[in-house]
């Protein structure tokens, strides 16, 4: 039986240790909401969670959400890490649209636009780049001292400037097999987008989490001060996830514009840079720094592309689809809320029934009077 509380509010059965324990898993809450955004597809379309074999492909909705949320979950995983160390980079959407129009603009104007060589040539251009772009963020922010969100926001405006310089205002049309394959084609019966992906979410958790790079990045992350005191360079780590986030983006960008077979410097990638942002929130990595979650970023940019792909099938309007997203990402923080679940919780308490105060027995009543009147 339970012993009732302080407050006196009654009675509450106690949690088993062992569902405390799950509910208090950082990817409990995040798996939990991507799970339910799949079930509740299912009420509408009840065939939503089939695949099926076409073609040598594996087809349907969640091989969509997978190949579609491909780009994101890069976005995501470089923004994570800049995060972690107390930064924010918003120059990756105009890096995804400067990464596709490099390439697609040097595939239309090469000799043999299908060829191997010129594809790689594309795609190295792109990273590089990138490269350079993440270099000069990480330099603003570690050597002159810039915030992230200013440095970064130079560059969202003005790299943007240059996609649309790049293609001269126009969407570049390519017609290159082996560039299709990068975002739209297939291997082992799984979207190539797909598989690339998880090998550089793998790559990145091995290096993050079984070398020192992951400690040192939250540790600067965690106690700036305290990391400089111990002789970590924090400038060197700064301008590393920089780097790193610029070429993730820069990867999508490659993934986007291949898909569509073209790239447009106007709305490739836009506004990416906000949905990345929001995965790794909902994935449960503090904007404040400190540890971060690769794998809770992973569900957090799955739960984005399936909310999208859920907003699509309801039918809602696409001017109020960003405010459907937006309610949906705040009901998702609260949910993962340690505070406000808490808040429930004592709110509940206060409801239950009011235990009864037993009464006094007369010897008890006794003594206290002869110590009152002796």
């Amino acid at each position: 039986m339970t012993p009732p509380d302080d407050t006196g509010a009654g009675t509450r059965p106690a949690r088993a240790p062992g569902t405390r324990r799950l509910t208090g898993h950082p990817l409990f809450w995040p798996a939990a909401v991507l799970a339910a955004l799949l079930l509740g597809n299912v009420a509408l379309t009840h065939d939503f969670l089939a695949v099926r074999v076409q073609n040598g492909h594996l087809y349907g909705s969640l091989v969509d959400i997978l190949q579609f949320g491909a780009p994101l979950i890069l976005v995501s995983l470089g923004m994570t890490l800049v995060i972690a160390t107390r930064g924010i980079d918003l120059s990756v959407g105009s890096t995804v649209a400067i990464a596709g129009a490099l390439a697609c603009e040097h595939i239309t104007s090469a000799a043999d636009p299908g060829s191997l060589s010129t594809v790689f040539t594309a795609i190295v251009i792109a990273l590089g780049v990138a490269a350079a772009i993440g270099l000069l963020n990480g330099f603003l922010v570690a050597r002159l001292g810039v915030q992230p969100i200013v440095a970064t926001l130079v560059l969202m405006v003005a790299g943007r400037g240059v996609a649309q310089l790049i293609t001269d205002g126009q969407i570049i049309s390519v017609s290159s097999p082996a560039y299709k394959m990068i975002g739209g084609g297939y291997w082992l019966t799984l979207p190539f987008a797909v598989l690339l992906a998880a090998t550089l979410v793998a790559l990145t958790s091995f290096v993050t989490r079984r070398t020192a790079l992951g400690m040192l990045i939250e540790s600067v992350g965690g106690n700036p001060v305290a990391s400089r005191l111990v002789g970590i360079r924090a400038s060197g780590l700064l301008v590393t996830v920089y780097v790193v986030s610029a070429l993730c983006a820069a990867v999508a960008g490659l993934m986007i514009s291949s898909n569509v077979s073209s790239a447009d410097g106007n709305n490739a990638g836009l506004w990416i840079e906000l949905d990345a942002i929001l995965a790794v929130v909902v994935g449960g990595t503090a904007l404040t720094g400190g540890r971060f979650s690769l794998g809770g970023t992973v569900l957090g940019a799955l739960i984005i592309q399936t909310l999208s792909t859920t907003i699509y099938t309801l039918g809602v309007p696409p001017e109020t689809t960003l405010v459907f997203k937006a309610l949906v990402v705040i009901v998702v923080c609260l949910v993962q809320s340690p505070a406000f679940r808490a808040r429930l919780s004592r709110k509940r308490g206060r409801r239950g029934p009011v235990a009864p105060v037993p009464a006094p027995a007369a010897a008890d009543v006794t003594a206290r009077r002869q110590e009152v009147h002796p």
